[in-house]
């Protein structure tokens, strides 16, 4: 019995030492996390969220892409974004979008991620693409982006305008992709 008590007193204790030096270890601060991630790359559009031709529906969301690049001496693991989205001068939100970005493969020092796509929740309705750039009443959104990582906090890393680019493009009606293949015989 003592035998068996001085067993599992032997492997608890390292186990012990490793949950607890887990459970203290923090992540970065947020001045660390700010000052290893550089966000090369950035474009801001609309994007589509839902299309239907008939009757004539296209909701509009604004969007922010990017690439991140490890500026420290230490890879980058566990990172996630969260972009919030408002229109200009005004206070309340438009959306947001929350991603778990850098996840099994870490951005190495001096290296950068793929491409991040991060485009809000909510946005504005239309019939068509002409109807919101011939709009004059469309305003400008603004987009923020932060960072957290590790059980850190939040760390903005930018503001930016996002621009009166749509990507977008309503699909052919059916039957006119046939059409053009027959013509180009």
């Amino acid at each position: 019995m003592k035998k068996t008590l001085v067993a599992i007193i032997i492997v608890m204790i390292p186990l012990f030492i490793t949950f607890f030096q887990i459970g203290c270890s923090q992540g970065p601060s947020p001045e660390e996390l700010k000052n290893a991630i550089k966000l090369t790359d950035i474009q801001t559009k609309w994007v589509s969220k839902e299309y239907q031709p008939w009757p004539p529906k296209l909701v509009l969301v604004p969007a922010i892409s990017f690439k991140v690049k490890n500026v420290s001496d230490f890879p980058l693991t566990y990172v996630n974004f969260n972009a919030v989205f408002r229109l200009k001068g005004e206070r309340e939100n438009l959306g947001d979008n929350f991603m778990a970005a850098i996840r099994g493969e870490p951005v190495k020092p001096g290296e950068k991620s793929e491409k991040i796509l991060l485009k809000s929740n909510f946005g504005v309705e239309g019939n068509s693409v002409e109807h919101f750039q011939n709009n004059p009443q469309w305003k400008t959104a603004i987009g923020e982006v932060f960072a957290q990582s590790q059980g850190s906090r939040y760390v903005k890393l930018g503001e930016w305008e996002i621009s009166r680019k749509i990507a977008f493009e309503p699909p052919e009606p059916v039957g006119e992709r046939k059409k053009k293949e027959e013509k180009k015989k």
